[in-house]
Parts: C-alpha cells; sequence; structure tokens
C-alpha cells in the first residue's frame, strides 16, 4: 500500500516533511530569469522553463533529506500548455529522485467527470489500446463537497495502480470557518462529518503499518480542531498544511501524532522555497538551493522537539 511506502520514506529521512513547489515568478531568483528571458523572451515557455530550473535545484539538495514534495498546479498551469509540461516535467525529475509527489489539485466533479480527473492525474492514458508512458503523482487533494459519487472513481486508480488521495477536511486558511465550521442539526461541525465520511471511505485501503492510502487535509492553523478530528480518523493519514508562513508551528502540531512520529506529513512552501530572500539561510540568491536545505534542516528540529 502506498502509504506504507511514504510512512517506510519518512522514517528513512527521519523528516514527515514535504517540500511545496509553488513557484512564483516574483519569488525566483533574479539571475535564473535574466539568464532564460534572455534566451527565450518574455514568453509562457520561458516562465515553464525558469520554474522547471528552479525546481530541479531545489529538488537536488533536499532529495535526500526529506520524503516528498507537493507542486501546486495553479501555478504551472496559468502558463498554459507550457506551464503544465513543466508541471509534468517536475514530477518525474522528483520521482527519479526517489522522492514521492503529491499533486495539489483538489479536483471536484461528477463520477464522469472524476474518471478523467483521475486518469489526468493517477491512472493510465489508454489510446486505443496503446498504454502512454507518462509521469503521474502518487497523490492528489481532492474536495469531496459533492459526496462520494466525486471520489470513488479514484479509488479505483488508487488500487490498480498503487495511488493516493487526500481530502479536504479541515483546511489551514482562515475563513474555512464559514462552511466547515458550520454546525448540523446533531451538534457537530461539518468537518467532523466530513472527517468520518473520509475514514470510513478509507477502510478498505488500509495498508500494513496502519494507514489508508485515503488521507486527509488537516491545517495546522486550527490545532484544536485537529486533535478532534485525530480521534474521529485514527488510520487516516494527515496532510498538513499552514506551517511556517501560514503562522503554524510543531507546536500547533503536538496532538497530532497519533501515538507515533508518522500519522501525518507536514507541508512547508515558501518557508523553504523563498528561504533565500529571508536573510537567514543564505547570504546571496545563488544559494536558493542550499538555503531550501537549512530550511527543511531548521522545521525539521522543530518538529523533532514536539513529537
Amino acid at each position: 500500500m502506498l502509504t506504507d511506502s511514504l510512512i517506510k520514506k519518512i522514517q528513512e529521512t527521519r523528516a514527515p516533511i514535504v517540500v511545496g513547489l509553488d513557484p512564483r515568478l516574483g519569488q525566483i531568483p533574479e539571475y535564473i530569469k535574466e539568464t532564460i528571458f534572455a534566451e527565450m523572451g518574455r514568453t509562457p515557455q520561458a516562465v515553464a522553463e525558469i520554474f522547471y530550473v528552479f525546481n530541479k535545484g531545489i529538488i537536488d539538495k533536499i532529495h535526500d533529506i526529506v520524503p516528498a514534495v507537493k507542486p501546486q498546479i495553479a501555478m504551472y498551469e496559468m502558463y498554459g500548455a507550457a506551464g503544465l509540461d513543466a508541471y509534468t516535467r517536475t514530477i518525474e525529475y522528483a520521482q527519479s529522485k526517489r522522492l514521492f509527489v503529491i499533486g495539489d489539485v483538489k479536483r471536484s466533479d461528477i463520477a464522469s467527470t472524476a474518471e478523467a480527473y483521475s486518469t489526468a492525474h493517477i491512472g493510465q492514458l489508454n489510446i486505443a489500446g496503446e498504454i502512454q508512458d507518462r509521469a503521474t503523482a502518487n497523490f492528489i487533494t481532492l474536495s469531496p463537497y459533492m459526496g462520494f459519487d466525486n471520489i470513488e472513481p479514484y479509488l479505483a486508480d488508487c488500487r490498480e495502480f498503487d495511488k493516493g488521495l487526500f481530502v479536504l477536511v479541515k483546511t489551514s486558511n482562515t475563513s474555512s470557518r464559514d462552511i466547515q465550521d458550520v454546525l448540523t442539526n446533531d451538534g457537530k461541525p461539518i468537518y467532523a462529518h466530513v472527517g468520518e465520511l473520509v475514514s470510513k471511505w478509507g477502510e478498505p485501503l488500509i495498508g500494513e503499518m496502519g494507514y489508508s492510502a485515503i488521507g486527509a487535509v488537516v491545517g495546522a492553523t486550527h490545532p484544536d480542531e485537529a486533535v478532534q478530528l485525530r480521534k474521529i480518523m485514527p488510520h487516516t493519514f494527515f496532510l498538513v498544511p499552514g506551517y511556517g508562513a501560514q503562522g503554524g508551528s510543531g507546536k500547533d502540531l503536538k496532538g497530532l501524532w497519533n501515538g507515533e512520529k508518522y500519522g501525518m506529513i507536514v507541508n512547508s512552501s515558501r518557508g523553504i522555497t523563498g528561504a533565500y530572500a529571508s536573510g537567514k539561510f543564505a547570504t546571496n540568491e545563488k544559494e536558493f538551493a542550499l538555503a531550501a536545505r537549512e530550511a527543511v534542516l531548521d522545521m525539521k528540529a522543530d518538529l523533532e522537539a514536539y513529537m
């Protein structure tokens, strides 16, 4: 089961950390942009190449100390086909370095459309009987708002191709309370009901290490709610955003480890990939990848203090 493999990789690296690869042009070192713009002009193709070069530099410096990366597809697809190509190339390169890839795609739609999304992001493309060899993510994120028939089409691909999901349950953004915290007739918040559903959906895919390949997104910025959800979902592996730039810390995660060190993986994006600009980990922008490595080690120490 895929989550077993991810947990073993976490044990190997001793780092329950996923690095978010969410490139924004304004945050890329100037020397990378200047070089590629000079060669390719100010075009979507140039931006895609800039993103890939930047991601590759980060991956080269962190692949031996973290188990996974998480590219946010929106940052790539805004540049069209070239951007999506950079997204796919990033997945392929990360996996060549033995990293797990969580594709942050947050899809949600009716069953027939969900089948197409699943094929695109974790499945196998069959064109008139010929299988296309291409890189796809190991896990993807999904929204559960449309119910089980929105999730079910992905489960077949999870079983057949050893893939996994992280379903949004309690997200890290402040206004998540507008919907997720609304109380239902039984007095429970919506996020608790969604947590119960995700736990149920994941039961057939629980691996040897006690966690399902159907995980949950639970934000570090809501520690009390997260502790409640851990009780509701003891066999659900958590993807935890909100660490670092959004305000979450190792202390906020203290109640989520489920009795051991391997019940979740914690995401940091800007705090790692943008560490070179903080002044804490680098002296110049050409050390952006080394600064990312130092930021990972700093995050690892913070998490270990509260495990």
